[in-house]
């Protein structure tokens, strides 16, 4: 099967290389790869895949000033028919327990409730990663339901629970949409103890600094939502913003990349290697191809060499210990806490 091919660019710095110049570019202290074995690890391999995350596409109803996949309401990717399937026929044929599904808004592709449907059939956990706003759109007023009836984990993205850091961030009105969002999902039991049905929130720095303790954070989101709105959710998921597309480009207009990229090379946490995400998670883009995981995918930095490089010829075999490629926006991931799909990692 051929892959599809690059449709659209949107912003300045979506070329790939270009980015990876740019990081490349800077004098830092010393590289990944360097880090990585002063920290014991002479090469970083994937220990297994028990996440398959599929980004069915770049559309967005909501352009945010952070969004690493550099997403919108213009951009015309989407993940063929042909790649569905070979994704679920690989979920399918292997002992994967987690299918992760994201975006841009992941719902808006036309196949995402089928997607659902037949990853639920197969026994295997859902994730949506949901920016919330989707559902406050006519056509979408139902998603709530059908998420819930399916049981599908929402991992929903919010900068703040205030409205004027989130309204800065994602737009006006953002907030407000965003609230009745979850005062709907709570109505139906998500974020509610012993229901079964996870609400999760994701948030991210709005500045050029890494996230606080996820702990405490949870503490004050879960106090302050409920004190101001009655929403109750399940964990807060705190994420160190990538130095890639959008956020590079506001790490250049601010100046602040060099003061940025120097922070994370000192916050460098060896503790954080082994619960890396690339370790356990395997990514694959609109077009098929595979990434060790999201950030990768987001600047073609593809497997190694000699690992499948697509879902079509994909096999658990040739990934499960595959030698993870690595970059200087992998910093992100190790600085502090540590960052992942799933919050801070120590």
């Amino acid at each position: 099967m051929a892959l599809p091919t690059l449709l659209n660019t949107h912003n300045p710095l979506a070329d790939s290389a270009t980015q990876r110049a740019m990081l490349d570019a800077l004098p830092l202290a010393r590289g990944f790869g360097e880090a990585l074995a002063e920290a014991g690890h002479s090469a970083l391999r994937a220990n297994g895949i028990s996440i398959l995350q599929i980004n069915v596409g770049k559309r967005c109803n909501q352009t945010c000033r952070h969004c690493h996949v550099d997403a919108g309401p213009d951009r015309t990717e989407i993940m063929p028919s042909g790649i569905v399937d070979a994704c679920l026929r690989f979920l399918e044929a292997h002992d994967i327990p987690t299918l992760d599904i994201t975006g841009g808004a992941p719902e808006l592709h036309p196949s995402f409730r089928d997607i659902v449907r037949r990853a639920r059939s197969m026994g295997r956990h859902v994730m949506d990663r949901c920016n919330l706003t989707i559902t406050r759109l006519p056509s979408y007023a139902d998603l709530p339901e059908f998420l819930a009836a399916h049981q599908v984990e929402v991992v929903a993205s919010l900068p703040s629970f205030a409205a004027r850091q989130t309204d800065a961030q994602r737009g006006a009105g953002v907030f407000e949409d965003s609230v009745a969002a979850l005062r709907r999902f709570n109505e139906l039991g998500y974020g509610v103890e012993g229901s079964g049905l996870l609400l999760n929130l994701v948030t991210n720095p709005v500045g050029a600094f890494l996230p606080g303790p996820q702990q405490a954070l949870e503490a004050d989101w879960k106090r302050e939502l409920h004190r101001r709105f009655g929403i109750v959710f399940n964990r807060l998921y705190t994420i160190t913003n990538m130095p890639i597309s959008r956020y590079l480009q506001y790490l250049i207009d601010s100046g602040n990349l060099q003061g940025y990229m120097d922070k994370l090379v000192a916050s460098f946490n060896p503790a954080a290697v082994d619960g890396l995400m690339c370790r356990s998670t395997l990514s694959v883009g609109w077009d098929g191809r595979l990434y060790d995981c999201d950030f990768n995918q987001m600047i073609d930095v593809g497997p190694a060499a000699d690992a499948p490089q697509t879902i079509v010829e994909a096999t658990v075999d040739g990934l499960a210990s595959r030698r993870i490629a690595i970059g200087r926006h992998c910093f992100g991931c190790t600085a502090g806490s540590g960052s992942s799909c799933g919050g801070a990692i120590t």
